[in-house]
């Protein structure tokens, strides 16, 4: 099962990979952890990314896709994995896919969770008011101006990844704003289908 979770910041992807997690048996591949263990284990993109971000600059996708592309060979990914925070342009969607091509692999499904962003920018304001109310920090992701910014950014460069997957005929998309464990169900339902043709 090598599935994509798409969604802004806040849309509860976090939540739906653990539960991915527990019940396909798949890592979840997050692109900074996977940065920073390349990094730590000295691979030789891992040191191509170290000098990189020692100098201050952005890794380059054929640095990141060559992180994936390693990560993906070890023996937990071998069932398949979740890619999340990745792609987050249409460039990054195009490689991966050429890479996956290459190994002779396939993404077996996309899966954006769609969200009322005013409603979720809401939630966000909520939460940090509730956390203050009860005498606890509020957790950076969680401050209002810090989210919306996170938001912006999500709209301008990584909303366009969706309609890539959508011209592919990819793309299955799960209300967020639902309860969790309805999600969770209308997800599950996607990825048993997806696994049932593959």
């Amino acid at each position: 099962m090598r599935l994509i979770l798409l969604g802004p910041p806040g849309a509860g992807k976090g939540t739906q990979a653990v539960r991915i997690v527990d019940t396909y048996g798949i890592p979840q591949l997050s692109t900074g952890d996977m940065l920073r263990a390349a990094v730590a284990a000295g691979t030789p993109v891992g040191l191509r990314a170290k000098a990189v971000m020692e100098s201050g600059g952005l890794v380059s996708d054929e640095i990141v896709i060559g992180i994936i592309n390693d990560r993906i060979e070890e023996a937990d990914a071998k069932k398949g994995f979740i890619l999340d925070g990745f792609p987050r342009t249409v460039a990054q969607a195009e490689a991966l896919d050429r890479m996956l091509s290459e190994k002779g692999l396939k993404l077996d499904a996309v899966v954006e969770l769609v969200v009322d962003q005013d409603a979720l920018v809401g939630r966000i304001v909520n939460r940090a008011a509730e956390a203050k109310a009860a005498g606890q920090p509020v957790r950076k992701d969680d401050d209002p101006e810090v989210f919306k910014t996170r938001l912006a950014a999500y709209n301008r460069d990584t909303a366009v990844v969706s309609p890539y997957y959508a011209k592919t005929g990819m793309l299955k998309t799960v209300d967020g704003m639902k309860p969790i464990d309805e999600v969770t169900k209308a997800l599950f339902a996607i990825l048993d289908g997806a696994r049932a043709t593959a």
